[in-house]
């Protein structure tokens, strides 16, 4: 038997040789081939996406082999393309996602949606499915296939007739454009529905549904109520002007956004008070003892503290009021948002029945013919009480000041402000004399 020598040399290229192999064999048990996009599965041929949860949806199921930008999309036998991924990065590995008939918004060509069509169901029909991967190099792959889309909801939520009772809103209590109507018109019920006041730094300031006749989410009119938190006594967004944005999406998914504008203009809520002095009395008066047919007059200064205006009414700082008269009397009618400086006292028929503007003409502003103090700004009111006849039931009188936010409130610290007792010197009825007539300061007449 002979024996045969081998050169380590050859040994080491043959056992080089097998390794290689070895690790190629390897690398293709484990990694496959060198194909950028693999394993692409679209289960069902066949969906019906009417949201009754049978075959409502498929998964569509691929892999890659490494980074890649990824398309999924359906053609129509017209070759109209629509997306449900549009050049996606995704990274390598294993991919599954559901589909259920909704791509990227579009419009047909004799349609007029008002709004952005975010979402979209496809129409009934044959499609041709496309997946598609670009890797970082260029190299691009695609697998397609078909899918038969029956049975799908024709009903897009439209949201017509979108409108704002005004374009600039005051939310600050002041009884005057204090809130904004929203309305709209929408074309079925929907599963979500969303309508909010949108910031420069995205944050979402939600408005309330006022239902009606339609519910909530329901096809019809709907009616947004919107005062900027204020009702709540809280600070509504900085003045300028916001996109009001309504969404709406179906229980299929479809989704549409549209878009209003709002500006908001002395927004805040108000905040204005009796300010006490820092000697003497806040609520100064010229006597402790009046006689009949005299007159009590009074001195007391008002702040506004807060950040946007105070509307105030009349009648004018200085006004003297017989004690049987009121405010209605002058002609002064109670005003919803108004701030009004007034006395009140034991036994009144009226709560306040004396009431005056929170300043003079020189102490006020003027906007959009109503008049306001401004912020960080204080008035002085003056007025009197001339007494014709009994003062109440109480004899000294307690008498005091207060701040009336009239049909919105009196805060507990403007009310009661600084209560005096006030003899009112009442001689016996044989005595008792008759004040001389005076005309009534009637509140003067507007055009």
């Amino acid at each position: 038997m002979s024996e045969r020598k081998y050169s380590p040399i050859l040994v080491g290229v043959v056992a080089l040789v097998f390794v290689v192999i070895a690790v190629a064999l390897l690398w293709r048990v484990v990694n496959g081939d060198s194909s950028l996009l693999r394993n692409v599965v679209v289960q069902k041929s066949l969906i019906t996406p009417n949201a009754d949860l049978d075959d409502d949806a498929t998964l569509i199921e691929y892999e890659l082999s490494r980074n890649a930008a990824v398309s999924i999309y359906f053609e129509n036998e017209a070759g109209q393309r629509f997306y449900f991924r549009q050049e996606k990065t995704r990274g390598a590995g294993e991919y599954r996602v559901a589909f259920s008939g909704v791509v990227d918004g579009y419009t047909l060509p004799d349609e007029q949606i008002v709004g952005d069509v975010q979402t979209r169901l496809l129409a009934d029909g044959t499609y041709t499915w496309t997946v598609l991967a670009t890797d970082d190099e260029g190299v691009t792959e695609q697998v397609q296939g078909q899918l038969a889309i029956a049975e799908a909801d024709p009903i897009f939520p439209e949201l017509r007739a979108l409108s704002i009772d005004r374009d600039v809103f005051t939310p600050n209590r002041d009884g005057i454009g204090d809130r904004a109507l929203v309305q709209f018109f929408l074309t079925k019920d929907v599963d979500q529905l969303r309508v909010f006041l949108l910031g420069p730094d995205g944050q979402e300031y939600p408005m309330e549904e006022k239902e009606l006749d339609v519910p909530a989410r329901g096809e019809g009119w709907h009616y947004y109520d919107y005062e900027g938190g204020v009702d709540d006594g809280a600070t509504p967004p900085p003045d300028g002007t916001y996109p009001v944005v309504v969404v709406a999406q179906d229980i299929e998914g479809q989704r549409i956004e549209a878009q209003d504008e709002l500006t908001i203009q002395y927004g805040g809520v108000p905040r204005a008070r009796i300010f006490p002095p820092p000697n003497g009395d806040t609520l100064q008066l010229s006597a402790t003892a009046v006689a009949i047919c005299d007159t009590l007059f009074f001195t007391i200064t008002v702040e506004n503290y807060g950040t946007t205006p105070v509307r105030t009414t009349g009648p004018e700082p200085g006004t003297v009021y017989d004690s049987d008269w009121n405010y209605n009397t002058l002609g002064w009618h109670t005003e919803s948002g108004a701030f009004r400086l007034a006395i009140g006292y034991e036994n009144e028929i009226s709560n306040y029945p004396y009431r005056w503007a929170v300043g003079n003409a020189d102490d006020l502003v003027e906007i959009d013919g109503y008049t306001y103090l401004m912020p960080g700004e204080r008035a002085i009111v003056t007025g009197g009480i001339r007494l014709v006849n009994v003062f109440g039931d109480r004899n000294p009188q307690p008498l005091w000041a207060g701040l009336i936010h009239e049909d919105v409130e009196i805060s507990e610290y403007n009310d009661r402000v600084d209560s005096h007792s006030i003899l009112v010197d009442i001689p016996d009825a044989a005595n008792m004399p008759e004040c001389p007539a005076r005309d009534i300061p009637m509140k003067p007449k507007t055009n």
